[in-house]
């Protein structure tokens, strides 16, 4: 079997069934053999690992992602050499940040030339070093095979993350035998793995976390990525109901419990709701579960949950116990084991708290301080536009977006009751990131309706994916509420730079979405500008058997409430006109090196 014959046999025996990728002079070997296994295992027509060819490769690699995130499975981003390989590190280390099982391949120049700065080379294994979970070069095609199944091993294992295999054109024409079985000796890994995954919550840990639970009248969750990350929703929500706690979740980990709970706070942090902001303020007991106290939810540790008599922090990572924020008790290991012990032990122990007084608080909180807009006017308000699609779809979309003030948007408004619906760029932040992850959940979730929000200027860094949408007639929806312009930027310069619009003002720009849109074949391609049009657009577009466009003209004053600034603690946050608040606000003066 040659290198090229592997390196696809590996793929599917590791349960690939779509390769995100981008063809180019050193990974035609292997795209060749992409083409003839298909050719040989089609059924019915329909090809077992169709290659997707996106407009570029950054594109690819965050399809890869889109795919990865929606399934909980590695995505697979199969691209060339030199440019091909370097246009995929923004998603490498966008995969990396959010912890996402992500596997790149890489065309190579021949082993013998490499160093020899020749056609479209680059130092890969260097430039990806920093940004990936790891990084092969493959040099001994004998290797290739185990190189392989090591990289999903470690992109799936432990905490997630992105692989990146490197692979001289040499190798992929070289030929030998296929062993079917086989990984690398990486004792390190696999020894910290071990002591991880053999690490389980016993009577002796569960009876001192009971017993801070036992003292607390005001206890509350504070879930993260890591829950859906490691397929933990069902324990936490055990958990949770078991004994009625309220339950918070970071930006990433929205979904792990069903958002439309009575004792959902929904999201926390610098754009979280008012209410589960205050609920932190208020709890006397914190349990992070696989969430790192990062700078969007803890930016002022010292004043983070500062009633808190304990705090509990459960994840699958030593690195991030007391990384940022002091805690009294820890575990780390596999969260569903962990969970699962803490609630049976608890039961067995007759453990039966009350509540009420604390529920009766939340209740309170989410009356007086709930989610709200202006209601009133001409401009169509963007929260309203999502409203009207979650009217719709109910929690059960899934829903990718780019990064701006309409990923905060999306993330207050919209409703999710299950993990693995909701897909942004959490740490890195990417734009562009919306309409590629969209494209490659439609691959990983075809009983979902998938919708891209995003906003008109991070929908322009990926544009041309308009027509991957089109070209594999996917039935993606996608969203633009369009405020001309910049508008996250635009918000903080209005805050704290006197309104000087410096390089974030896009209304004298002459782009028509709308053509665009068609250009690229898009059968259904509207644009709402009137308020009273909206919600019969929004059902058209949303009943749409096929790829939809809609662009919808939104207020360019609009911002994104609460906010919580930088070095300001969570009884500080900036609420808005629409949201009351139970302390002065105040934008204060900031360093602008805390920015962002």
């Amino acid at each position: 079997m040659t290198g090229a014959d592997t390196v696809v046999q590996v793929l599917a025996d590791e349960g690939v069934d779509v390769i995100f990728g981008y063809s180019g002079g050193a990974i035609l070997p292997t795209y060749d053999a992409v083409f003839r296994f298909n050719e040989l295992h089609k059924v019915n027509g329909a090809e077992p690992m169709p290659l997707i060819v996106p407009a570029n490769e950054q594109a690819a690699g965050f399809m890869a992602a889109g795919y990865a995130r929606a399934s909980g499975k590695v995505g697979v981003c199969l691209v060339t050499s030199g440019p091909g390989a370097t246009n995929t590190v923004t998603p490498v280390r966008d995969c990396m940040a959010d912890s996402i099982p992500i596997v790149v391949l890489c065309g190579q120049v021949p082993t013998a030339a490499i160093g020899s700065d020749g056609f479209q080379e680059a130092p890969v294994s260097t430039i990806m070093g920093s940004a990936a979970k790891h990084v092969f070069l493959v040099t001994d095609a004998s290797k290739l095979e185990a190189t392989l199944r090591t990289a999903f091993e470690i992109a799936r294992t432990g905490r997630p993350g992105p692989v990146v295999v490197d692979i001289p054109k040499d190798v992929q024409n070289w030929s030998g035998k296929f062993a079917g079985q086989g990984v690398l000796p990486i004792p390190g890994y696999r020894a910290r793995l071990r002591e991880v995954t053999t690490n389980k919550l016993g009577p002796a840990g569960a009876g001192q976390f009971l017993e801070l639970l036992r003292q607390a009248k005001r206890p509350l969750i504070y879930a993260g990525g890591g829950v859906i990350n490691g397929q933990a929703s069902a324990e936490l929500r055990a958990f949770a109901d078991a004994f009625k706690i309220p339950v918070t979740t970071t930006l990433m980990g929205i979904g792990a419990y069903d958002t439309t709970e009575a004792r959902s706070l929904q999201m926390l942090g610098m754009h979280g709701t008012a209410f589960a902001n205050y609920a932190v303020d208020d709890c006397d007991f914190l349990v992070a579960v696989g969430a790192r106290f990062d700078d969007r939810v803890a930016g002022v540790p010292g004043k983070f949950a500062p009633k808190a008599r304990a705090i509990a922090h459960l994840d699958v990572d030593p690195a991030e116990i007391g990384k940022v924020k002091k805690v009294d008790w820890w575990h780390v290991g596999e969260l569903r084991q962990a969970l699962e012990a803490l609630r049976s032990f608890a039961v067995d122990h007759g453990f039966r708290p009350d509540y009420s007084a604390w529920h009766a608080h939340i209740a309170k909180l989410k009356a007086e301080h709930a989610m709200n807009y202006e209601r009133g006017g001409t401009h169509i308000q963007p929260h309203a536009a999502i409203e009207e699609i979650n009217k719709l779809t109910k929690g059960t979309a899934v829903v990718a977006t780019g990064v701006g003030q309409h990923q905060m948007w999306a993330a207050q408004y919209f409703d999710f009751k299950e993990p693995r619906l909701w897909l942004t760029s959490g740490s890195m932040g990417t734009m562009g990131f919306g309409l590629p992850a969209a494209i490659g959940a439609a691959f990983a979730r075809k009983d979902r309706i998938v919708i891209d929000i995003d906003g008109d200027a991070s929908i322009r860094m990926n544009l041309g994916e308009l027509e991957t949408a089109t070209t594999y007639n996917l039935p993606v929806k996608i969203v633009v509420l369009n405020n001309y312009g910049d508008g996250m930027v635009k918000q903080w310069q209005r805050l704290f730079f006197a309104s000087r619009y410096a390089g974030s003002d896009k209304s004298l720009h002459r782009k028509d979405f709308i053509k665009a849109a068609e250009a690229d074949g898009f059968a259904f391609a509207k644009r709402v500008e009137k308020k009273e049009d909206l919600a019969r657009v929004v059902k058209e577009f949303i009943d749409f058997p096929g790829p939809a466009f809609l662009e919808v003209v939104i207020d360019p004053m609009a911002s994104v409430y609460p906010m919580v600034g930088p070095g300001m603690s969570y009884e500080q946050m900036i609420t808005g006109d629409w949201i009351p608040s139970r302390s002065k606000q105040t934008t204060g003066s900031s360093d602008k090196a805390d920015l962002f």
